[in-house]
């Protein structure tokens, strides 16, 4: 188990349509174009399928250890890499290989790492949730719940006393969302104007408990108006309400204004974890949000229906990610293992004369 968890067990929390109340579409729903939704549509595709094989080679007992699969929250991240330039710092908790995969990691890397090779991203020592990309400006997966938002607030720090006009997006669960050193961080963040996008993804379960049960505020876009923090309440479903919001958060954060925060309302299909039957909540649920809210399925029908977008193109495009993620995998199951002496790497940075 991670650090900072504690295990629960309980019956099924809350209706199903408060899960699905905050879905509804948005007046003045922001448009994409054409190559937009194409781009997100092979984003998101992208990462849904590398899940998908990273749970099958999860259970092929290829890969150990913690996997945490980002499968339903696709549209967050692509969303606010949309809205991103180069040189914006990404850092996230544990579900962190769509973020990876957002930034522009590459595929063989990051299922490498999850099947402990040399070629992984930490050449095969960090599994799931510890592997990094200076290159992409990923400052990692992190499993102690919340510890990424503090790391998160140093990057804007460093980010403000540097001048660079580079902004901070720190990405953190409903869960963590509680623990203390956040609004340590909220605070530090709001009194030095520090240009940092707080992302809360707030799934609703957290590990396995519904946020009525676990959160006195289950509005996470208030969660820092103590510290004058502003926030937006953010459709996490549809990708072009992620782009839009993130857009002006990331503004805010990077005029000087200070820290934002954008609460995500998403939902995950899996479990917490593959260790997690998710039996606190429905079937009848879960299915209610993939029928009507899944974030890739709406955009092939914008494609189909809106661009005109021949359904053999999406067809192409949906081959050509299966093969990427098919290579990905091969790559991760055919690669050896580090040799012993990786051992005694990367424990001390020696200083430079």
């Amino acid at each position: 188990m991670e650090a900072g968890k504690t295990a629960e067990s309980e019956p099924a929390a809350g209706p199903s349509s408060a899960a699905t109340e905050a879905h509804k579409p948005a007046p003045n729903m922001p448009q994409f174009t054409r190559e937009e939704d194409l781009h997100a549509y092979h984003e998101m595709l992208l990462i849904r399928r590398f899940e998908e094989k990273a749970g099958q080679l999860y259970g092929m007992g290829l890969i150990g250890g913690f996997c945490h699969l980002y499968i339903g929250q696709e549209a967050v991240v692509v969303g606010m890499q949309m809205a991103a330039v180069d040189g914006d710092q990404v850092i996230t908790g544990y579900r962190d290989h769509g973020h990876m995969l957002a930034t522009g990691m590459d595929p063989k890397g990051v299922m490498a790492e999850l099947t402990g090779r040399r070629g992984g991203y930490s050449r095969g020592k960090g599994g799931s949730m510890h592997m990094f990309s200076r290159e992409k400006q990923f400052f990692g997966g992190h499993g102690i719940v919340g510890a990424q938002v503090s790391l998160g607030t140093g990057l804007g720090f460093a980010d403000h006393y540097r001048g660079n006009g580079k902004v901070s997006l720190t990405y953190m669960g409903d869960g963590a969302a509680n623990q203390g050193q956040v609004y340590e961080s909220f605070n530090m963040a709001a009194l030095w104007k520090l240009p940092v996008v707080y992302v809360i993804e707030n799934n609703r379960y957290a590990m396995g408990t519904s946020v009525a049960r676990a959160s006195a505020q289950t509005d996470f876009s208030k969660r820092g108006l103590s510290f004058g923090i502003p926030g937006e309440s953010v459709d996490g479903m549809d990708v072009r309400t992620v782009r839009e919001a993130a857009g002006r958060a990331i503004e805010h954060a990077r005029s000087g204004k200070g820290p934002f925060i954008l609460e995500m309302q998403t939902y995950r299909y899996r479990g917490h974890s593959m260790s997690d039957p998710a039996k606190y909540r429905t079937k009848d649920e879960v299915s209610k949000m993939r029928d009507e809210h899944d974030p890739i399925e709406m955009v092939r029908k914008r494609l189909l229906e809106l661009h005109g977008v021949p359904e053999s193109d999406i067809k192409s495009t949906d081959a050509k990610v299966r093969e990427t993620v098919n290579a990905a995998a091969e790559f991760a199951t055919d690669d050896p293992e580090p040799d012993p002496s990786e051992l005694w790497t990367d424990i001390l940075l020696e200083a430079k004369a």
